[in-house]
């Protein structure tokens, strides 16, 4: 069987894959190294065939909902495939079977009370706002403010598309130079798309952690494959705790689903605390 590649190098099914990927990245997906799962593959394959959309659109659903992809998001992203193949909006089937596959990724979520991520190692999300809930609690049993006590830490180490393999890798590495430097056991979390964020203590050597933690990630993405899938240098930086718990929650959210870049950068990290010609700059 001979597999037909087009003028652009790719075959069929991949390049609707890329076109989907440009148009979906360009427009309304937040995280362009997230955007990629096997299941996108199955799903270009079923459109590009004219088969029945529904399993792999299901499968993609799930994916997206496991990484905590919105479901706005999601439906947008499957949107953008069918508008790449000449249509306007997807079949009804294809958007009811992507919310199913959603909603069963967010249900299992819930039931399984899952807190620890398979590439890295580290808690989830999640389940650093179990831990934040706690600090919030001794600040106010503390009457003082949360910052008083306690900051985050963030690491980015994101640098465009990774495969599957190189974005394990690279989030293994991460996750052992978070534990090599402060302690398994110590409050942290994997945000997913290659953002990582430590809960920090305001009486511990910050700036010897955050230039300990430098060097760890560098040694450990030493390898050629991994460091060209890691942001250079990689951003680090500190920042205070909100007033409130749920404040924090919102940050961490928009961290791990950061805007798209729109020419304004992010606040930047107070002068004490980062050094631009380091890359400690968040945004």
């Amino acid at each position: 069987m001979t597999t037909h590649i087009g003028k652009d190098g790719h075959a069929p099914g991949e390049a609707l894959r890329e076109r989907w990927r440009r148009r979906s990245v360009g427009s309304v997906w937040r995280r362009p190294s997230d955007w990629y799962h096997p299941a996108v593959d199955a799903l270009a394959g079923a459109v590009l065939e004219d088969e029945d959309p529904a399993a792999a659109a299901w499968e993609l659903g799930r994916a997206r909902g496991e990484h905590g992809v919105g479901i706005g998001e999601a439906i947008d992203d499957l949107v953008c495939l069918y508008r790449t193949t000449g249509r306007d909006t997807p079949p009804m089937d294809a958007v009811r079977a992507l919310n199913e596959g959603w909603a069963d990724a967010q249900a299992e979520l819930v039931v399984t009370g899952s807190c620890v991520d398979a590439e890295t190692g580290l808690p989830t999300q999640q389940y650093l706002g179990v831990r934040l809930a706690e600090t919030y609690l001794q600040a106010d049993e503390q009457d003082v403010h949360p910052a008083a006590l306690h900051g985050l830490a963030v690491v980015d180490v994101a640098a465009g598309h990774a495969s599957g393999f190189l974005r394990a890798a690279r989030s293994a590495a991460v996750g052992a130079a978070l534990r090599s430097v402060f302690g398994t056991g110590h409050p942290m979390a994997t945000l997913g798309g290659g953002v990582f964020v430590v809960l920090t203590r305001t009486q511990d050597d910050l700036d010897g952690q955050i230039d300990a933690l430098r060097r760890q990630v560098a040694e450990r993405c030493a390898d050629h494959d991994v460091r060209g899938a890691t942001r250079q240098p990689v951003r680090v930086w500190h920042e205070a705790l909100p007033g409130t718990h749920a404040g924090a929650l919102h940050r961490l959210a928009s961290l791990a689903r950061p805007e798209p870049w729109t020419g304004v950068p992010r606040p930047a990290v107070p002068p004490t605390l980062g050094d631009p010609s380091a890359g400690d700059l968040p945004g």
